[in-house]
């Protein structure tokens, strides 16, 4: 059955290499199961059907929801001025501007493409008329949404949850140091570089001007600052469940658009609602029928071969890890981060639990190199995004985005690997 098992797997990875939309990728894969192994579609089916019933799930349409509805209501403008007022007059601030609004944008959308499309029409014209160049402008924005992903409440992360049966809020306390390390890492990064644009800072002013306009726009922005408190103090308050805190993120979001900031409408909210419906259809095919194949990957025993076969090579912690590592680099450069982990989770879960890895710290190592996926072609659905966004060629954002990750990015990726405590001392401290 291993042989079947990497046959359905080649038909998977030469699909994906044609461009082949990924459900249909999937379902290929399963279909040689089924024919060629003895895998049964109908009782496979019927699985799949009812683990897309579990409550869980339904976090996930509705923080895209949230997302989508922040994005043109007027509360990601908000957060932007806010931040601006604070290191927006230094060399390199814009660039740490964008870093930062990205990563408060992950605390409340749990997506890395809403990063860009919230932050991108907005911040990318105004990094070029300061003097930016704009390609590099439009690589900051992108590599700086992938916080996203990892800054809780993080959609990937309740993938993962719910895949490994690991706790979903240690899952996302996992990810929240080395989120955080990563945008403490791009601002350097993007600070460093600042020094060779031709930049155009704004004119000082004095400190009680300064204290004023900093004091208007923090009233005006505590609407918007309150969203993501709100949901994480309600999540790690044990006061709502991760579902529960994504479905008042789209209460809380609407009356604020609609009211408040004025930026949503009836007609944008309807089209934000379709925006929404329609990718969460595609999200939940491709974890039906990704879902499937990795279950009948486990049933067959194929994770417990890939452990023998692995451990036949070597029996070093550290090279294993090394090697996991791009293995889930190479996974998330054709996939996206939540079908690589449907896909290699439960593949990979009793490797880590053989090596001595928790659960714990296996999500923060998912989390950081199937992320890495969104900037890094082929698959690079941030980076195209953020390419169309930005108005510029895909070509001229490749090498700022490449030094972007190089230099602020992979070191993260080695701590986690290397260091258990970055990803466990806070859920540990809370008691996960």
């Amino acid at each position: 059955m291993v042989e079947i098992a990497l046959l359905a797997f080649l038909v998977l990875v030469v699909l994906l290499s044609l461009g082949v939309a990924l459900p249909y990728c999937f379902g290929a894969g399963l279909m040689v199961m089924v024919l060629v192994g003895d895998a049964t579609m109908k009782g496979m089916m019927l699985w799949g059907f009812s683990q897309l019933t579990n409550p869980i799930l339904l976090a996930i349409p509705l923080f895209v929801f949230a997302g989508t509805i922040m994005s043109v209501s007027g509360i990601a403008a908000s957060l932007l001025k806010f931040v601006n007022i604070f290191v927006g007059r230094i060399r390199g601030g814009l660039g740490v501007v964008a870093c930062i609004s990205c990563a408060i944008i992950g605390a409340i959308s749990g997506s890395g493409l809403t990063g860009v499309a919230a932050i991108g029409p907005l911040l990318i014209p105004e990094m070029e008329r300061k003097g930016y160049p704009r390609a590099y402008a439009t690589a900051l924005v992108a590599n700086s949404s992938i916080l996203g992903l990892l800054i809780p409440p993080s959609v990937t992360m309740i993938v993962y949850g719910w895949v490994t049966e690991t706790s979903i809020l240690a899952s996302f306390l996992a990810t929240l140091g080395p989120g955080l390390l990563i945008m403490l890492g791009l601002s350097i990064v993007n600070m460093v570089m600042a020094r060779n644009f031709p930049l155009v800072l704004d004119e000082p002013v004095a400190f009680g001007v300064l204290v004023k306009e900093a004091g208007s726009r923090t009233v005006h922005a505590i609407p918007a600052l309150l969203m993501p408190v709100i949901i994480l103090g309600g999540i790690y308050g044990g006061i709502m469940t991760p579902t529960e805190a994504a479905a008042v993120a789209v209460i809380y979001a609407l009356p604020v658009g609609f009211m408040i900031y004025k930026g949503l409408t009836w007609k944008s909210f309807l089209e934000s609602s379709k925006e929404s419906a329609t990718a969460v259809g595609a999200i939940l095919i491709m974890i039906l029928f990704s879902l499937m194949l990795s279950q009948i990957f486990v049933m067959e025993d194929i994770p417990q071969a890939l452990v023998e076969a692995i451990f036949e090579i070597t029996t070093d912690k550290t090279l294993l890890l090394i090697l996991v590592t791009l293995f889930l680099f190479a996974i998330g450069m054709v996939v996206n981060d939540i079908t690589a982990i449907i896909l290699t989770a439960p593949l990979l879960l009793p490797l880590m639990g053989a090596l001595g890895v928790s659960p714990i710290q296996f999500a923060a190592i998912m989390g950081v190199t199937t992320a890495m996926g969104g900037v890094t072609p082929p698959y690079a659905s941030i980076l195209y995004l953020g390419a169309r966004i930005g108005n510029v060629k895909f070509t001229e954002v490749i090498k700022p985005a490449m030094i972007l990750l190089l230099f602020g990015y992979l070191p993260v990726v080695v701590l986690v690997v290397v260091w258990p405590d970055l990803s466990e001392y806070i859920p540990a401290m809370l008691g996960y």
